[in-house]
């Protein structure tokens, strides 16, 4: 008869509510999706992950889901979860996944294929800052207007010849 042996996860006290994650770079996030990306494809496993934001004792996050512990388990090697910075890229990674295979919308800002994936530049902005809820995910109205805004462009130089702006 096998034994079952119950892993404890590891644990994290979060000096934050979710609504107060932090923004991070752009860059940062995306560089998160590469680890947990190049995680999966060489099948790292991760602990399950305990997680107790500041300010509600009784909101906690926990990471048993496999993919979830191996994405956890990348950025803890790549860039640590020790500290703030850290968890924000991670919280903002599973809001950005979790959003991503509930709102149809989406699927126009991304592409998933054999050889990566491909995310809007303004996708990966909103999810770099946008504020996260109270359940640590992206509201979904709230990312669909931002995303709903188009980028503003970059102004145009005046007119060399006559130094007047451009319409």
């Amino acid at each position: 008869m096998p034994i079952s042996v119950a892993i404890m996860p590891t644990a994290y006290a979060i000096p934050f509510a979710p609504e107060a994650t932090p923004a991070v770079a752009p860059r940062s996030l995306l560089s998160a999706w590469d680890a947990a990306r190049d995680a999966a494809s060489a099948a790292l496993e991760g602990p399950p992950r305990a997680f107790r934001f500041a300010g509600d004792p009784s909101l906690d996050l926990l990471l048993e889901d496999r993919d979830a512990c191996c994405w956890a388990e990348a950025l803890d090697r790549r860039i640590g979860l020790d500290h703030v910075q850290g968890i924000a890229v991670l919280l903002r990674l599973l809001a950005l996944l979790e959003v991503m295979g509930r709102a149809p919308w989406m699927r126009g800002l991304f592409d998933i294929g054999r050889d990566g994936t491909v995310l809007h530049p303004d996708l990966l902005r909103a999810a770099a800052t946008q504020p996260l809820d109270g359940a640590a995910r992206f509201d979904e109205d709230g990312l669909r207007h931002r995303l709903a805004r188009p980028s503003l462009p970059l102004p145009r130089p005046p007119n060399a010849a006559t130094g007047a702006s451009p319409p």
